[in-house]
C-alpha cells in the first residue's frame, strides 16, 4: 500500500513518513502542491495526506483538482484549521476524512485504515491465517502489515496460494513464475523463496513456506 503525504512542515512530514513506514507502508513525501499533483498523476496511491496550508496553492485546491483528473484516491486532510467551516469546506472539496492539528500519529493510521476498509471492500482478498493477498492490488499483508513485494515476489506468492497444500519442485516453480526451463546451474528459486520467506515469515511463530529437502517447497498452514 502507498502513501502519499503533501505536508510543508518537514518535522511533521518525517514524523508522518516514519510512523507509516513501520506500520509497513510505502511513503511518498512532498512539501509542495504542484509537486504532489505530478506525482499524483503519474503515480497510482492507495491514500494521498494533505495539509491544507501549502506554500504554492492550498491543500484544498489541490484537492479539486485531483477529483477533476478523475482520480478517486482517497484523501485525509491534516489541518490546523480546525473549524466545521474547514472541515466542511475539505469534504466538499472532495477529501474524504479531514483530522485537526495536532493529532495522535495513532489516530492517522486508524484513519487510514478506516479509508482502507471505506474504499477497499471491492479488492479481491485470499485470507490464509493472519495473512491477506489482494490480487488486484498486488499486494499482500500480515497481522494488517504490508509487505511490500516485488513483481516477481507477488507472483511466486500468487503460484504458491493457487497450489497449497502441494508439493511443488524447482522446476515447476521456474517454469510457472518464470517461464523457463529449470537449469539445475542456477539458484533463482531458491533466491526468491529466501526473499519471500524474509518478508512473510520472518517475526513469525507460524511459518507458511515449509521446504522438503531434495523434492522441493509446500506452502500453507500446518
Amino acid at each position: 500500500m502507498i502513501i502519499l503525504v503533501v505536508e510543508d512542515q518537514y518535522k511533521i512530514q518525517q514524523s508522518l513518513r516514519i510512523c507509516l513506514e513501520e506500520n509497513g507502508y510505502q511513503v511518498d513525501c512532498t512539501s509542495e502542491a504542484g509537486k504532489g499533483f505530478e506525482m499524483v498523476i503519474s503515480q497510482q496511491y492507495d491514500v494521498i495526506i494533505l495539509d491544507v496550508i501549502l506554500p504554492d496553492i492550498s491543500g484544498i485546491d489541490l484537492c479539486k483538482k485531483i477529483r477533476q483528473e478523475g482520480i478517486n484516491t482517497p484523501i485525509l486532510f491534516l489541518s490546523a484549521l480546525d473549524s466545521v467551516e474547514d472541515k466542511i469546506n475539505g469534504l466538499e472539496a472532495g477529501g474524504d476524512d479531514y483530522l485537526g492539528k495536532p493529532f495522535s500519529l495513532d489516530e492517522v493510521v486508524a484513519r487510514i485504515k478506516a479509508l482502507r476498509r471505506r474504499f477497499g471492500t471491492t479488492k479481491q482478498v485470499i485470507k490464509i491465517g493472519n495473512l491477506e493477498i489482494y490480487t488486484d492490488a498486488k499486494e499482500a499483508l500480515r497481522d494488517g502489515k504490508n509487505l511490500n513485494l516485488t513483481k516477481k515476489e507477488f507472483r511466486l506468492l500468487e503460484y504458491f496460494v493457487n497450489n497449497q497444500g502441494k508439493l511443488l519442485t524447482k522446476s515447476e516453480i521456474a517454469e510457472n513464475v518464470w517461464d523457463i526451463s529449470f537449469d539445475t546451474g542456477t539458484n533463482i528459486v531458491e533466491v526468491y523463496v529466501n526473499y519471500l520467506r524474509n518478508k512473510i515469515d520472518k517475526g513469525y511463530e507460524e511459518k507458511l513456506i515449509q521446504t522438503k529437502f531434495g523434492h522441493g517447497y509446500i506452502f500453507g498452514q500446518l
